[in-house]
This record gives C-alpha cells, structure tokens and sequence, in this order.
C-alpha cells in the first residue's frame, strides 16, 4: 500500500474534497466540458439556467406567501368558532 493510498495519511483538505486538490480540478474541468458542450448541443445556456432559478425561486417565495395567508385565514375561521367555545367551557368548569 502506498502512503498516497492509506486513509491515515490523507490531508484534512483531501478527505473534505475526497481527492487530491489537482486531481479534482481536472476531473471537474473535464466533467463541466463535456456537460456544457451536451447543453450547447440541446440549446441551453448558463444565464438561463440562472434566469431560471430565479425565476423559479420567486415564484416560489410568492406562491408559499400565498400559502401562508390561505393558512391565516384557515387560522382566523376556525378560530371565531373555537376560541368562543373554549371561553364558556372555561367559565363552566370554574363554576
């Protein structure tokens, strides 16, 4: 076994990355070459890949702030019934 091989003797740097620092460059050069050039073919590009993160982001903000007001509603409705009904039980049962 060589000392490059044994677990021991990695860096702290190489067990974060999972390889040596040079090594992972190149593989992850190698890997966004061959994807972008797949994505090129197909008709994608990388503002709109971040175009449309955004975009699915803030739809996401805006329909979950839509959700949450839906709930407030829910909250309030059930409540006027609720909260009156909680109050005279309460009062009952110090009687």
């Amino acid at each position: 076994m060589t000392e490059d091989s044994r677990p021991a003797s990695r860096s702290g740097l190489e067990r974060l990355l999972g390889d040596r620092p040079g090594s992972l460059v190149i593989k992850l050069v190698l890997i966004s070459l061959l994807v972008g050039f797949v994505m090129s073919v197909f008709g994608f590009d990388a503002a709109d890949l971040v175009r449309g993160a955004a975009d699915a982001l803030r739809d996401a903000l805006r329909d979950g702030g839509a959700v949450f007001r839906q709930l407030g509603g829910y909250i309030a409705t059930g409540a006027a019934i609720v909260l009156p009904i909680w109050l005279i039980l309460r009062l009952l049962k110090r009687r």
